[in-house]
Order: C-alpha cells, then structure tokens, then sequence
C-alpha cells in the first residue's frame, strides 16, 4: 500500500547480516506485486561498494538510473536542480547497508541526506521513495554516528527480519524438487535456527547429495563447513 499511491511512503527493513535484507530489497525491485509496475523506476544502492560512498559518483549513479540528464558539474545542488525540474514518474530508491553509509563515507554527510529528504517531501510531487536495509533503525543509527539530518526520521513503515516461523521453515523446505526424509528435515530446521539464508544452505547443501546419490550423513559436515562463515559473523 506504501508504495501504491502518491505521496510514495519510505520503509525501513531491519535485522541482522544474512537475515535476508538484501533478498527482500530484490524482491521488491521485480515489482510484480504492484499495479502498473512498468510505471516505476527501481534503483538498488549497495553501499557495501565503496566507490558509492564519494557522493558525486552516488549522485551520477542517481541520475543515471533515473534517465534524467546529468549535469557538469555534477554537485549536491546541480542533482537538486534536475531531479526537482526532471523526475515524472515514481522512482523508489533502495538503499542497501545504511549503516555502512554512515560509518565509513563522510562525503555523504547531513547536507547530503537533508537534500534527499527535501527532494521526497516537498519536490517532486510525492514521485520518489525510499527502502532501506540496516541492522538497526535508521534513526538510532544516525544518533550514534552524530548525524542529526530529518532524513533519518522518515520512515514510517518498519519491517523487521527474524527467523521464520516453524511453519514458514518447513514449507520453504518442502520446495526443494527432491523430498528430504523426515530426519534430515528435523536436522536442518535444528542447525539453521530457521533463519531465511542458513535454511537455504542446508537445503542446497542436502538437494546437491541427494542428486549426487549419496544416502547417508556425510553431507551435514559439508553443511555445516558453509554455514560457519554465518555463523562467524552472527557471534562477532
């Protein structure tokens, strides 16, 4: 409903790494799920690629992704100036890994965000919206970095990512083309805590064996040699 009418509203998706952020960022890209998809413009920001923390690579990005002219030079006030005069059509912005933005590029500092805050409220007749991803709010996130830009404020809608349910778990496991034995269901839903990526792992991990011929447990090892890098992560 968020993004089905003007104004378009901004989401915020929350959780930790690998709790599925990014997928749902793609899935909402294909826009299937919309009315007159083919109406909208999808840009996916991945701030995990560091050329995109010098802003004035993010704003030809920007430009470019929307079809809109590019201007010499391309600054802060310029980008304002033809998305405000040139965006006409709904544009949604996915930011990917904020809180990689805020920590590690200072070019993109509150003068960056307050313009993007002002493009999407005031100037451009509702066209342009935002999704984030990040492990915390974005709010909290901009506090603890001395960020004090409205931009972090605007996200009225919040989705936060957790393990699925029992329910949810074992349905995505029953997709799998090749059925898994009972066992070995009970064992994955066990090893992958029923979070999204760890499920898909072991399930992947399983299909290959299965294929393969092979009927007894050797393959957990494997599995589990894949999911530590995870898990490494989730303990740091």
């Amino acid at each position: 409903m968020m993004l089905r009418q003007r104004p378009l509203q901004n989401a915020a998706i929350i959780g930790p790494r690998r709790s599925g952020k990014t997928s749902l960022l793609h899935y909402l890209r294909l826009a299937k799920w919309l009315p007159q998809a083919s109406n909208y413009r999808w840009i996916f920001i991945d701030f995990q690629d560091a050329r995109l923390g010098k802003q004035e690579v993010l704003l030809r990005t920007l430009l470019t992704e929307m079809d809109l002219n590019v201007p010499e030079p391309c600054d802060l006030e310029s980008f304002m100036d033809v998305v405000s005069e040139q965006l006409d059509r709904p544009t949604v912005i996915l930011f990917d890994e904020l809180g990689v933005a805020l920590t590690r590029y200072p070019e993109l500092d509150d003068a960056f965000w307050e313009s993007l805050r002002s493009l999407a409220t005031n100037q451009v007749d509702g066209n342009l919206g935002f999704v984030l991803s990040s492990a915390q709010p974005p709010d909290v996130l901009a506090q603890h970095q001395g960020m004090g830009s409205p931009f972090f404020n605007i996200f009225g809608y919040t989705a936060v990512l957790g393990p699925l349910s029992e329910e949810g778990a074992r349905n995505l496991i029953a997709t799998a083309p090749i059925k898994f034995a009972a066992r070995d269901v009970e064992w994955i839903l066990a090893e992958s805590g029923r979070w999204p990526m760890q499920l898909q792992i072991l399930c992947r991990e399983r299909l290959l064996s299965l294929s393969e011929g092979e009927t007894g447990d050797d393959w957990r090892e494997e599995a589990l040699r894949q999911l530590e890098p995870l898990r490494r992560m989730a303990d740091h």
